[in-house]
């Protein structure tokens, strides 16, 4: 944690001599067996060769032949506290301690010891008699930032980190340990400074480039932060949190096989990194294995109890499974884990999509969204791009409103499957197009229509700039920028937080409120967001005349029969009796309904294991009937 090895200071010639070094204390030994200083020298140098078991023995012989060997009691006490032989440790510190009180570097490594074991209240104060003992001290001022900082006394540890810098301008550690409290600050900026100033002191400090990393992955700098992890990695080739960090910015940047090979070496490195387990179990949710993923987090919760990421995100996959095993109690630690991050102000655990499933108040789910639109808010701060200017009237260019839409889902997607025809059918004369892609293309024939009836497609998959991107729909003068993702996957917020547009509306995609300053409008219903409702919104509510929620199936299927050809009551639902009614009596339920038409249809050859020969029926019921009786 800090002090190099008392050995070295007192011993610097050893370090470049130890095999002659060697030689001549085994023959010391071998002349005087009971020679104390030649015992513990010895260590010395077992320790340097990494023989930590050989230098134990050694400075506990040292110790043994001399009882008053303070410089042997320091060493074996910091051998032991290396080899993470804590309760050993301690005991060879206080050993030292009672032969000479008033030694600082002691009081430090013992207060790390207790920092290590966990006793926080114990190691503060041992950091701060050794500070008393060497006012001028600043490895104590750094651990004992470290350990306020732990008991969650921040002000009180930056306070420390800027005296230990006061005293040293170079403190590696303090730079380091400065720039993550900046950073959960919310302090980016400061915290990229302080992370490069570390680099520039100690350039091979491992951390401090993954913790650099890990802020420029933040700030979508994904290819700068893969080059500083794999530096970290170059440096410490065993650190397997950098490995986690790199499988996250590998898994942003798509390559989830990376992702997946950084994840599992991480675990191979240490089997109880609790984060790379609940890493690795998010690439299996993601993939759709929804099994693998909920192993894996569990296992990040039996290593770490108070893990508030893997347990929403373990509910959500049991969700998904339809596992209701204590469904009660989850949701309640679900909802108390979600409180308590609001309460402290953090990024909430459950995602915004994801918070429609749970029992959660429409006041915590407008927070949550709330706190996501505050993030895509800090990515962009960092581009520091002046605001676009829009004017303050809108005026149609050549009597044409210009909108554009942007989503992830022009392709082979449920909102592609809903909106396709939607480009077309504006009015040209009063509507100029423009659709922006977030992926690319997929070949399909939803993005082929798209692509042809809209009066301008841009891929943006192409641009990764987010600010480059926001220039691009700025340049086309969009005064109507529609979001279709929201926080659904593939969203790019962060084009939105710029405001390339004087007017920006949710749409479609994504069922919920954004919660962002930046989005003006959602495009609803009465019925789906009724005005008594309308503070649960972060936007305005855009009211359509009928449903905001649009269909393209006539278009895409105009060769089957319309449920009018069928002959029933137009406000009729059609049931799939395999499914929604399946474990009930079918006949009977049916027998017991007024108005009830059974519609046959035959299955394709080879369709869902079905006798093609057969005939599926179908109840078609009237909407009110059914209401009732159910």
């Amino acid at each position: 944690m800090f002090f190099s090895l008392f050995f070295v200071q007192l011993f610097p010639s050893l370090v470049s001599t130890f095999n002659p070094s060697k030689a001549c204390y085994l023959k010391a030994i071998e002349t005087q067996p009971n020679f104390a200083v030649a015992w513990s020298n010895l260590g010395c140098v077992f320790n340097a060769q990494g023989e930590i078991w050989l230098a134990i023995h050694h400075f506990e012989k040292a110790v043994t032949l001399d009882p008053n060997f303070l410089d042997a009691y320091i060493n074996l006490g910091n051998v032991l506290k290396e080899a993470r032989i804590f309760d050993r440790a301690v005991a060879a510190y206080l050993r030292a301690l009672s032969l000479s009180p008033n030694h600082a570097v002691v009081h430090g490594n013992l207060a790390c010891v207790y920092y290590e074991q966990g006793l926080i209240d114990l190691a503060i104060d041992t950091y701060k008699r050794a500070i008393e003992l060497q006012p001028h001290f600043p490895d104590a001022y750094c651990n004992l930032a470290n350990a306020l900082k732990e008991k969650g006394s921040v002000a009180e540890a930056e306070e420390c980190y800027n005296t230990a810098l006061r005293l040293c301008p170079t403190h590696a550690d303090s730079l380091n340990n400065l720039a993550n409290i900046k950073r959960e600050q919310g302090n980016i900026e400061e915290a990229v400074r302080l992370y490069r100033k570390a680099l520039e002191v100690f350039p091979e400090f491992a951390a401090a480039h993954s913790n650099l990393a890990s802020v420029l992955q933040q700030q979508g700098k994904l290819q700068e932060a893969l080059m500083h992890y794999k530096e970290a990695i170059r440096i410490s080739p065993t650190f397997a949190d950098a490995y986690s960090n790199m499988g996250n910015t590998l898994k942003e940047m798509q390559d989830v096989q990376g992702a997946l090979q950084c994840y599992t070496r991480a675990i191979q490195i240490n089997p109880a990194f609790a984060d790379a387990h609940s890493n690795l179990a998010s690439i299996h949710k993601d993939s759709g294995n929804i099994p693998e993923a909920i192993a894996s987090y569990r296992t990040a919760l039996k290593l770490k109890p108070d893990f508030p990421d893997a347990y929403c995100n373990l509910a959500h996959c049991l969700q998904i499974v339809c596992d209701w095993t204590d469904y009660d109690e989850r949701m309640k630690k679900l909802v108390t884990i979600v409180a308590d991050q609001l309460e402290k102000n953090r990024l909430p655990s459950v995602h915004p999509h994801h918070s429609m499933l749970y029992p959660l108040s429409h006041n915590f789910r407008k927070a949550i969204a709330e706190r996501h639109g505050n993030l895509c808010l800090d990515k962009i701060n960092v581009l520091h791009k002046p605001p676009y200017e829009h004017p303050k009237e809108l005026k149609a260019s050549e009597g044409r409103l210009r909108v554009g839409y942007v989503s992830s889902d022009f392709g082979n997607h449920p909102t592609s499957h809903l909106m396709q025809s939607i480009p077309g059918m504006h009015n040209p004369d009063k509507f100029e197009v423009f659709c922006y892609a977030l992926s690319p293309d997929d070949g399909t024939n939803f993005r082929v229509k798209v692509m042809a009836e809209a009066n301008h497609f841009t891929d943006l998959s192409q641009v990764p700039c987010n600010g480059k991107a926001a220039d691009r729909i700025h340049q086309d003068g969009i005064h109507i920028l529609i979001n279709m993702n929201g926080y659904t996957k593939g969203a790019r917020n962060e084009l939105f937080a710029l405001r390339p547009a004087p007017i920006q509306a949710m749409w479609l995609g994504y069922p919920g409120t954004s919660g962002a300053l930046f989005m003006d409008y959602i495009i609803t219903d009465r019925e789906t967001s009724p005005i008594e409702v309308a503070e649960q919104y972060s936007e305005k509510l855009a009211y359509m005349p009928n449903t905001f929620f649009i269909g393209d199936h006539a278009n895409m299927f105009p060769h089957l029969k319309k449920k009018a050809v069928i002959d029933f009551k137009s406000n009729g639902h059609i049931y799939d009796n395999r499914i929604v009614l399946n474990g009930i009596d079918l006949k009977a339920f049916l027998d017991s309904l007024p108005d009830v038409k059974i519609v046959t249809m035959k299955c394709p050859d080879g369709g869902d294991n079905v006798d093609s020969s057969a005939g599926l029926s179908m109840p078609v019921i009237p909407m009110n009937t059914i209401a009732e009786a159910v």
